[in-house]
C-alpha cells in the first residue's frame, strides 16, 4: 500500500475537522429547535412570562439537554462496541446491554446512585457475555447478534414476570422503561447521567489509536504493541457505563447506538479520533430531532421517543444485514 502524500493527508484532516464543525452546528440547531418547538407551536424562549420561564427551565430545557446527552452516550457506546467486537451490527440495543440495564433499574436500588450502579453492573455483565459469544471458536458476526437477541429475550421474559406480579403503579413504570421517554427527567437526573456518560469520554478518545490498529486484526494490533485483551475489557466497560447512564432515567431507546456510528463512519471515515465525537454529535442530533417529532406529531399527545427511534433504526438494521450478505456473496 502506497503512503498517502502529505498534501492529501492534510486535505483529509481539514475535511474531517470541517465536517465535525458542521455536525456540531447541526447539533446546536437541533437543540434550538428542541427548546423552541412544542405542541405544534414554534416559540423562541425569549420574552416569556415569569411562570412560562419557570416551566421552561424546569421541564423543557432539561428534557432537551437529556435527549442530546442520551443520544451522544448511546452513539459513543455503539461505536466502542463495534470497534472492540469488530462487528458492524453491535450496539447497546442489539447486544442486549440496554435490556440488561433496564431490568436492573426495574429491580430498584437504595438510591438513584444505587439504581445507576445496578444498571452499570447488569450492562457490563451483558456486554461481557456478548464478548464471550464473539470469542467462540469459528464464531461468525451473526453468532454475536444471535447471542444478543437471546439475551434480550431472557431479559424480556424477566421483565414480563415482573410486570405480571407488579402493582398498577409498577406496571406503568415498566411500560415507561420499555418505550423510552424523556418526560420524567430533571436537573438532578441530567447531572447523574452526564457523569456516567461523559466520564469515560477521555478514556475512549485515548484508546483511539489502539482501536484504529484493531481494525486491521488482532495479530496486527498485537504486533503494534496493543494489548488486545486489555483494550477489549476497557472498551466494554466504557461502553457499558455510557449505555447505563444513557438509559438510566429515560428507559430503552433503541437503535441510536447502531445507526449513529455508521452514519458518522460514512461521513468521517473509520479513524476513531474523529469517529467517536462525530458519532456523538450524530446521536445527539438524532435523539433531539426524534423528541421534537414525538412532541409534535399529534399534540397534545407525546409519543414515547423509543418508538420513533425504532421506526428509524429497524429499516437501517435490515439495510446493514442485506449489505453484509451482498459482501459475503
Amino acid at each position: 500500500m502506497h503512503a498517502i502524500p502529505a498534501a492529501r493527508y492534510l486535505a483529509r484532516r481539514k475535511r474531517q475537522n470541517l465536517l465535525l464543525g458542521l455536525l456540531a452546528l447541526v447539533a446546536l440547531c437541533m437543540l434550538l429547535l428542541g427548546v423552541s418547538v412544542g405542541n405544534g407551536v414554534v416559540r423562541l424562549p425569549l420574552g416569556l412570562s415569569e411562570h412560562e420561564l419557570a416551566l421552561f427551565v424546569r421541564l423543557r430545557l432539561p428534557r432537551v439537554l437529556m435527549g442530546a446527552l442520551v443520544g451522544a452516550g448511546l452513539a459513543m457506546s455503539g461505536t466502542l462496541a463495534q470497534a472492540v467486537l469488530r462487528n458492524p451490527l453491535a450496539s447497546p440495543f442489539t447486544l442486549g446491554i440496554s435490556s440488561g440495564a433496564a431490568l436492573a433499574i426495574l429491580l430498584g436500588g437504595a438510591s438513584q446512585w444505587g439504581m445507576a450502579g445496578n444498571a452499570f453492573v447488569f450492562a457490563a455483565l451483558t456486554a461481557f457475555a456478548a464478548l464471550g459469544f464473539a470469542r467462540l471458536r469459528d464464531s461468525r458476526p451473526e453468532t454475536l447478534i444471535l447471542g444478543g437477541v437471546a439475551i434480550m429475550f431472557l431479559f424480556s421474559a424477566a421483565t414480563s414476570l415482573l410486570q405480571y406480579v407488579a402493582t398498577e403503579y409498577e406496571v406503568q413504570a415498566i411500560v415507561f422503561w420499555g418505550f423510552g421517554n424523556l418526560g420524567r427527567v430533571g436537573w438532578s437526573e441530567l447531572g447523574m447521567a452526564a457523569v456516567m456518560i461523559l466520564l469515560p469520554v477521555p478514556f475512549a478518545l485515548k484508546l483511539s489509536w489502539d482501536l484504529n490498529a484493531l481494525l486491521a486484526g488482532e495479530e496486527t494490533a498485537s504486533s503494534l504493541g496493543v494489548n488486545v485483551r486489555r483494550l477489549r475489557i476497557g472498551g466494554i466497560l466504557a461502553a457499558s457505563l455510557m449505555a447505563a447512564g444513557a438509559i438510566c432515567f429515560t428507559g430503552v431507546i433503541g437503535f441510536i447506538g447502531l445507526v449513529a456510528p455508521h452514519i458518522a463512519r460514512l461521513a468521517l471515515g473509520a479513524e476513531h479520533r474523529f469517529l467517536i465525537p462525530g458519532a456523538a454529535l450524530f446521536g445527539a442530533s438524532l435523539v433531539t430531532f426524534s423528541d421534537v417529532l414525538a412532541r409534535n406529531i399529534c399534540p397534545p399527545q407525546i409519543i414515547p421517543i423509543g418508538i420513533l427511534t425504532s421506526f428509524l433504526g429497524v429499516p437501517f438494521f435490515f439495510w446493514l444485514l442485506m449489505r453484509k450478505g451482498q459482501n459475503h456473496a
